[in-house]
């Protein structure tokens, strides 16, 4: 096993051994979400015609899900290490600020995927979507997940208190990710907020990722696809590049 395979898997583990906090209680507040949200709006709200509010609703509660996790894990995972200083076992090891990136971002993404697996299967009883593309899924799914954990290193390498993480989740990644479109379509919105959803790259990820499951979306998954990627390329270019400089970790 080589040196970025080891700290891949040492990070899968990090999650997995407290999977009843990881993971199962995202999924319960998933359903959650999806009871009440879709007890009160059933019948009120009309999105796409033939698709209930319910079936709207669930393929934006998994990408939401797939997103906050992902972030959650490479975040949390820098700054534990950083807050009780076993980062230096790392900081000894000959490994590479791209091995590094593959391994926290490799984990990030099975740990999202995951969660949205489990969100997907157990909320699959209350509706069933169609699956129209399932490509688009799995590719707006892995790009969602890749990017929120290279967020998640940036938040992770910047913090050096829990509350500036904190911060970082409440004053950033919950307030783009309600902005998105998981519960609603942007078109409902007024004129101004309409226009800075569209400046939020989460809005582009669930559109995308909800045009996999009917064909429909507010944007073309195209347009989405490119700047999902672009976002992805930038986040990715910053991570790199703080890795590399040992922003934070080596000085």
């Amino acid at each position: 096993m080589t040196g970025w395979q080891t700290l891949f898997y040492k990070e899968v583990l990090r999650f997995w051994k407290v999977g009843f906090q990881t993971v199962a209680a995202p999924v319960i507040t998933a359903i959650l979400y999806l009871m009440i949200f879709g007890h009160v709006l059933e019948g009120r709200v009309q999105v796409y015609d033939s698709v209930s509010y319910t079936a709207f609703l669930l393929p934006g509660l998994v990408m939401m899900s797939v997103l906050q996790n992902a972030f959650a894990n490479s975040s949390s995972s820098l700054i534990q290490s950083k807050m009780m200083g076993n980062i230096v076992f790392l900081l000894l090891t000959p490994l590479s600020h791209r091995a590094w990136f593959v391994a926290y971002v490799g984990s990030s993404i099975v740990r999202g995927v995951a969660v949205g697996l489990g969100v997907l299967v157990v909320t699959w009883w209350f509706a069933q979507p169609s699956l129209v593309a399932p490509l688009w899924i799995l590719a707006f799914g892995f790009m969602g997940a890749a990017l929120l954990g290279a967020l998640g290193l940036i938040a992770g390498l910047w913090a050096e208190k829990f509350d500036q993480m904190a911060a970082f989740q409440n004053f950033l990644i919950m307030p783009m990710t309600f902005l998105s479109g998981v519960f609603y379509s942007i078109h409902s919105l007024p004129d101004f907020w309409q226009r800075v959803s569209h400046l939020n790259p989460f809005f582009y990820m669930i559109d995308g990722f909800r045009y996999g499951f009917f064909g429909k979306s507010d944007v073309s998954p195209w347009i989405s696809l490119m700047l999902v990627g672009c976002a992805l390329a930038v986040v990715s270019a910053i991570a790199l590049h703080l890795l590399k400089t040992g922003y934070k970790i080596r000085h």
